[in-house]
């Protein structure tokens, strides 16, 4: 069986933990920021799981992540 190939576009923007979670940035940082709240800039920075109705997307994408 031939190699799969990964998707660079979600292998640049995801990361899978070593207990196989993956972790996404959250939206809505790149421009407009000064009408947010300082709290809800901070917030955003944090990581987020991906939803689990996507994971089986990312499996398909990032083959030897998993």
């Amino acid at each position: 069986m031939p190699k799969l190939k990964t998707k660079k576009a979600f292998a640049k923007r995801l990361k899978v933990t070593k207990n196989k979670k993956v972790l996404r940035s959250k939206g809505s940082r790149r421009h407009l920021l000064s009408g947010r709240a300082e709290k809800r800039k901070r917030l955003l920075r944090k990581k987020a799981l991906v939803q689990v109705v996507d994971k089986m997307a990312v499996k398909r994408a990032l083959p030897y992540s998993f």
